[in-house]
């Protein structure tokens, strides 16, 4: 699956890893439902560091569509909580 962090660039992670990933996902989600500001930095970053170790780095010259969108590291809590499907940001 190749995921792009808004600011950062695209990484191309293993769907084995979608379970983890989809783990912090739904923690994420119920912080910003709940307002939980430190939680959500919190599994925000986990989910980003996450996503950049166990990725792969495409070149930045390269154009492939992702098939998830994450939002940067300083993101806010109200920024995400616009970008939100009701099942998460990684469809699960």
């Amino acid at each position: 699956m190749i995921v792009r962090i808004m600011g950062e660039g695209q990484l191309r992670v293993g769907d084995s890893h979608l379970s983890g990933l989809n783990k912090l996902d739904d923690e994420l989600l119920a912080e910003v439902q709940s307002g939980d500001e430190d939680g959500f930095r919190r599994t925000l970053g986990a989910l980003l560091d996450a996503v950049r170790s166990l990725g792969e780095p495409l070149p930045d010259d390269s154009l492939e569509p992702s098939e998830l969108i994450l939002p940067g590291p300083d993101a806010t809590l109200h920024e995400v909580r616009a970008m939100l499907r009701d099942d998460g940001l990684i469809p699960g």
